[in-house]
């Protein structure tokens, strides 16, 4: 499992597939450059960044799902990992941002749906639930979506979440990462955070 998580009691999460563009994100709200990678699934261990005089690291964890040129088993470990970070970590994180791209997420999805497989992305936000951790969905790349409302109205269908999507904006936060929008994520954060009663987080976000 990964071993280098800085010793912080509180933490955001960034999940995800690859390619989906957390590390964009995470650029956006620290203002520091990450390795992106070109190639999808370049991230194998979490990118955290912390603040020395506060408790608090913001984490990105390394993508999951198809990536070219890794193999299977190492997709699988990756995926692992994920999960028992996540679990390991429950208690110290106070919301967990899972990033898709806005423009495929409903195609990988049903893609993956069958009586025998449930999408990554849907099982990492129940998981995140079920693990007691607000999940927020960052719907990147927006700019590339022309429905809007109906791409996220079908996100929340996909996720158990009764349409419309705007009655959910705790949870689904449409953004262009690239582009600096992401105040609906922003906004999302704070709520949980203020649920949390950490008002002091919102420096960071």
């Amino acid at each position: 499992m990964f071993e280098t998580r800085p010793d912080r009691s509180a933490e955001v999460v960034l999940a995800g597939r690859s390619n989906v563009g957390k590390s964009t994100l995470m650029r956006e709200l620290t203002g520091h450059t990450f390795d992106t990678g070109q190639r999808p699934g370049v991230t194998q261990e979490p990118n955290h960044y912390d603040w020395t005089s506060e408790d608090f690291v913001l984490t990105d964890l390394p993508g999951f799902g198809y990536m070219k040129g890794v193999p299977d088993e190492v997709r699988e470990q990756i995926k692992t990992d994920v999960v028992r970070y996540i679990e390991a970590n429950a208690d110290s994180i106070l919301v967990g941002v899972l990033v898709v791209d806005g423009k495929s997420v409903i195609d990988i999805i049903d893609r993956h749906s069958g009586p025998d497989e449930i999408p990554h992305d849907v099982e990492l936000f129940h998981f995140l639930r079920d693990v007691g951790i607000p999940p927020v969905v960052a719907v990147n790349k927006m700019d590339k979506v022309d429905d809007r409302d109906e791409r996220l109205n079908e996100l929340c269908d996909r996720l158990g979440l009764h349409p419309p999507w705007k009655q959910w904006q705790g949870t689904i936060a449409p953004i262009t990462a690239k582009r600096g929008s992401i105040d609906p994520l922003t906004e999302a954060v704070r709520d949980h955070l203020h649920e949390a009663e950490r008002d002091d987080l919102f420096q960071f976000f």
